[in-house]
Protein backbone atom coordinates (compact mmCIF):
# COMPACT_ATOMS: atom_id res chain seq x y z
CA UNK A 1 0.00 0.00 0.00
CA UNK A 2 1.13 3.42 -0.77
CA UNK A 3 1.33 6.25 1.28
CA UNK A 4 0.22 9.81 -0.13
CA UNK A 5 1.09 13.43 1.10
CA UNK A 6 -0.53 16.41 0.69
CA UNK A 7 -1.22 19.67 1.97
CA UNK A 8 0.37 23.29 2.40
CA UNK A 9 2.65 25.39 4.42
CA UNK A 10 2.84 29.37 4.53
CA UNK A 11 6.19 30.94 4.25
CA UNK A 12 5.70 34.43 4.24
CA UNK A 13 6.14 36.12 0.73
CA UNK A 14 9.03 38.09 1.74
CA UNK A 15 11.50 35.15 2.74
CA UNK A 16 10.67 32.91 -0.43
CA UNK A 17 13.35 34.21 -2.48
CA UNK A 18 15.42 32.92 0.80
CA UNK A 19 13.74 30.17 1.07
CA UNK A 20 13.68 28.98 -2.55
CA UNK A 21 17.31 27.36 -2.45
CA UNK A 22 16.49 25.39 1.07
CA UNK A 23 13.50 23.66 -0.92
CA UNK A 24 15.31 22.86 -3.80
CA UNK A 25 17.84 21.06 -2.11
CA UNK A 26 15.54 19.40 0.41
CA UNK A 27 13.30 18.47 -2.75
CA UNK A 28 16.39 16.73 -4.24
CA UNK A 29 17.16 14.97 -1.20
CA UNK A 30 13.89 13.80 -0.96
CA UNK A 31 13.43 12.20 -4.23
CA UNK A 32 16.78 10.26 -4.07
CA UNK A 33 15.24 8.82 -0.42
CA UNK A 34 14.92 4.97 -1.15
CA UNK A 35 10.96 4.63 -1.20
CA UNK A 36 9.97 8.03 -2.67
CA UNK A 37 7.96 7.86 -5.31
CA UNK A 38 7.75 11.32 -5.82
CA UNK A 39 8.02 15.10 -3.63
CA UNK A 40 6.98 18.39 -4.87
CA UNK A 41 6.27 21.49 -3.91
CA UNK A 42 4.25 23.99 -5.80
CA UNK A 43 3.53 27.68 -5.06
CA UNK A 44 -0.04 28.74 -5.54
CA UNK A 45 -0.18 31.24 -7.96
CA UNK A 46 -3.28 33.10 -6.70
CA UNK A 47 -1.94 33.21 -3.02
CA UNK A 48 1.58 34.14 -2.47
CA UNK A 49 3.69 32.40 0.11
CA UNK A 50 0.82 29.25 0.05
CA UNK A 51 3.30 26.23 -0.47
CA UNK A 52 1.33 23.01 -2.05
CA UNK A 53 2.99 19.71 -0.81
CA UNK A 54 2.66 16.59 -2.29
CA UNK A 55 4.33 13.10 -1.92
CA UNK A 56 3.53 9.66 -2.38
CA UNK A 57 5.97 6.96 -0.59
CA UNK A 58 6.47 2.83 -1.15
CA UNK A 59 5.11 2.74 2.18
CA UNK A 60 4.47 3.96 5.81
CA UNK A 61 8.73 2.63 6.40
CA UNK A 62 9.53 4.66 4.02
CA UNK A 63 7.78 7.68 5.04
CA UNK A 64 8.95 7.06 8.58
CA UNK A 65 12.75 7.30 7.68
CA UNK A 66 12.39 10.23 5.26
CA UNK A 67 11.19 11.84 8.83
CA UNK A 68 14.10 11.11 10.63
CA UNK A 69 16.60 11.97 7.69
CA UNK A 70 19.42 14.36 8.08
CA UNK A 71 18.24 16.79 5.66
CA UNK A 72 14.62 17.14 6.83
CA UNK A 73 16.20 17.79 10.04
CA UNK A 74 18.00 20.46 8.34
CA UNK A 75 15.22 21.71 6.49
CA UNK A 76 12.97 21.90 9.31
CA UNK A 77 15.46 23.55 11.55
CA UNK A 78 15.76 26.52 9.01
CA UNK A 79 11.71 26.89 9.62
CA UNK A 80 11.78 29.66 12.02
CA UNK A 81 14.51 31.93 10.57
CA UNK A 82 12.22 31.40 6.93
CA UNK A 83 8.98 31.90 8.76
CA UNK A 84 7.60 28.13 7.58
CA UNK A 85 4.49 28.06 9.51
CA UNK A 86 0.83 26.39 9.32
CA UNK A 87 1.72 23.21 8.53
CA UNK A 88 -1.31 21.74 7.01
CA UNK A 89 -0.34 18.06 6.37
CA UNK A 90 -2.86 14.69 5.50
CA UNK A 91 -1.52 11.11 4.99
CA UNK A 92 -3.75 9.30 2.79
CA UNK A 93 -3.39 5.29 2.18
CA UNK A 94 -3.78 4.08 -0.93
CA UNK A 95 -5.43 0.67 -1.72
CA UNK A 96 -5.39 0.95 -5.44
CA UNK A 97 -4.61 3.60 -8.59
CA UNK A 98 -5.57 3.75 -12.28
CA UNK A 99 -5.36 6.25 -14.99
CA UNK A 100 -7.80 8.56 -15.33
Amino acid sequence: MSIMVAGTVRIPPDKMEAARPHMLEVMAANRMEDGCVTFSYAEELGDPGLIRVFEIWRDQAALSAHGKSAHVTRWRALWPELGVSDRQLVVYEIATERAL
